[in-house]
C-alpha cells in the first residue's frame, strides 16, 4: 500500500468517524429517553395499583373491579420495567426503526406522487399553450385569406364590366358540358 493510498484511507476513516460518533450519540440519547419513559410508565402502573387498592378499601370498587384494574396496572408496570432493560431498549429501537422505515416509504411515495403531479400539470399547461398557439396561427391565416379575398373583390370591382365579360371562343361549351353531364 502506498503512502497516497494510506492517506486516502486515513482521510476516509477520519470523515466517517465523526458520523459514527454522531450516530453513537443519537443511539445513547434514544436509549436514555426510552429508559426514562420506561421508568415513568412503571411508576404510573405502580401508582395505578396503589390507587386501585385504596379505592377498594373505601368501597368505590368491587372485588372484581379491583382485580381487573390491579391486573391491568400490573401489566403496565411490567411493560415499563421491561422498557428499562437492555432487551426492552433493543425492542423499542427496533420498533422505532420500523416506524422510521414506514415514514420514509410514505414520504418517498408522496414525493413520487408530487413529482408525477408536477409533471402532468406541466404537460397539461404545455398542451394548453400549444393549443392556443395553433388557434392563433389558424386565426392569423384566416385573417390573411380574408384580406386576400377582399383585395381580389376590390380589384374585380374596379375592372370595367366589358373586360370581365370577355371569354375565349368555345369556352361556353366546356362550361355547359360540365353542368349538363
Amino acid at each position: 500500500m502506498s503512502f497516497h493510498e494510506m492517506a486516502i484511507t486515513i482521510s476516509a476513516v477520519n470523515r466517517a468517524s465523526g458520523t459514527f460518533s454522531r450516530i453513537q450519540a443519537d443511539a445513547e440519547s434514544l436509549t436514555a429517553r426510552i429508559k426514562s419513559l420506561g421508568s415513568t410508565i412503571a411508576g404510573l402502573g405502580a401508582t395505578g395499583i396503589a390507587v386501585t387498592h385504596v379505592a377498594h378499601q373505601f368501597g368505590f370498587l368491587s372485588d372484581e373491579q379491583t382485580r381487573a384494574f390491579s391486573s391491568l396496572m400490573a401489566v403496565v408496570t411490567v411493560m415499563g420495567t421491561f422498557m428499562r432493560t437492555s432487551w426492552g431498549v433493543a425492542v423499542a429501537q427496533k420498533v422505532y426503526a420500523a416506524a422510521c422505515w414506514i415514514a420514509t416509504a410514505a414520504q418517498n411515495a408522496l414525493n413520487v406522487s408530487y413529482a408525477t403531479f408536477l409533471a402532468l400539470t406541466g404537460v397539461g399547461i404545455a398542451v394548453i399553450i400549444a393549443a392556443a398557439a395553433a388557434m392563433w396561427h389558424f386565426a392569423s391565416q384566416m385573417n390573411a385569406a380574408t384580406a386576400s379575398v377582399k383585395e381580389y373583390n376590390a380589384a374585380i370591382g374596379e375592372t370595367p364590366s366589358y373586360a370581365r365579360s370577355i371569354s375565349r371562343a368555345g369556352e361556353e361549351g366546356y362550361y355547359r358540358r360540365g353542368i349538363e353531364d
